[in-house]
């Protein structure tokens, strides 16, 4: 009972307008003292670990959004330099991750959703990801929120698509049918030693916003499918582990990745834990 509850309050929220305004306050610089209220309670809370972070301090951040997106002590997530080795994004735990079947990935128990609509509906982008390869990543509060590069690699197209805000849990999940493709989110399109590779950052109930380190912010803008093409600019380059993005309040990865060209460990299963810049799977192309 208390779930469908729960998915009922998803749809009937003013989804765009809560995200927005939690998006706002949590950017304030302007009320340090309810922000170190606020800080404390999430950290009491969610159970962060704050002697990871380059500044333990919580009152040091300037705003919630600083503390969130709190970078890490130099080191502290060694990147697996091995040459055909695949890393793990982010931290989190894993909702799911296999083969895609033609144009369906798998959500959760009786749910998928389409690759086509999660890159932005543009069958071409998507067709050289058919029968690929996919994992899908959660980032809970008390994670760290910056989100590296699985692979070495160069930016191709960025498309940002205009969507819901679904909270993204495994109750959503089960029971919010094309989660993934129907929430706000970030597709970016880079090319590899590996082939094409999608990393499709997904947005959330209260998730203020996402940023990428080429282009900061990326803000809502006409309510459509807007697409970036970088394949005359100057080249932007990722080595493996490098800073890409950042969540500034919580949520998901899809990774993406053709046919043929990765095999995730034997291990990877929904439901465990990974950290960023371990191994997660073998480049086989």
């Amino acid at each position: 009972m208390f779930d469908k509850l729960f998915v009922l309050s998803q749809y009937i929220t003013p989804q765009l307008a809560v995200s927005r305004l939690a998006g706002r306050l949590a950017d304030n610089d302007r009320a340090p003292a309810l922000k170190n209220r606020v800080v404390r309670w999430f950290i009491d809370r969610y159970g962060v670990n704050m002697s990871e972070a380059v500044d333990s301090d919580p009152e040091a951040y300037p705003s919630f959004n600083a503390f969130f997106t709190r970078a890490l002590k130099p080191g502290l997530r060694p990147i697996d330099d091995g040459e055909s080795v695949l890393v793990s994004p982010v931290d989190g735990a894993i909702s799911q991750l296999g083969q895609i079947t033609g144009d369906r990935v798998f959500q959760a128990k009786g749910q998928s959703f389409s690759l086509t609509e999660l890159l932005g509906g543009d069958e071409q982008r998507a067709q050289v990801f058919n029968e690929g390869e996919f994992a899908t990543i959660y980032l809970s509060p008390k994670d760290y929120h910056r989100i590296h590069m699985p692979l070495a690699g160069t930016l191709r197209e960025m498309v940002y698509v205009p969507g819901k805000l679904f909270s993204v849990n495994p109750v959503t999940a089960e029971n919010v049918p094309n989660l993934f493709a129907r929430n706000e989110r970030v597709a970016c399109i880079f090319d590899t030693e590996a082939g094409p590779m999608a990393m499709v950052l997904v947005g959330a109930m209260i998730v203020g916003s996402v940023e990428t380190t080429w282009g900061g912010v990326v803000a809502p803008g006409t309510g459509l499918v807007t697409t970036t093409r970088y394949d005359d600019q100057p080249d932007i380059c990722f080595e493996k582990g490098e800073e890409m993005g950042r969540f500034r309040l919580g949520s998901t990865v899809v990774l993406v990745m053709p046919k043929g060209a990765v095999r995730w460990n034997e291990g990877e299963a929904p439901g465990g834990t990974v950290r960023m810049g371990e191994a997660f799977g073998t480049v086989t192309s």
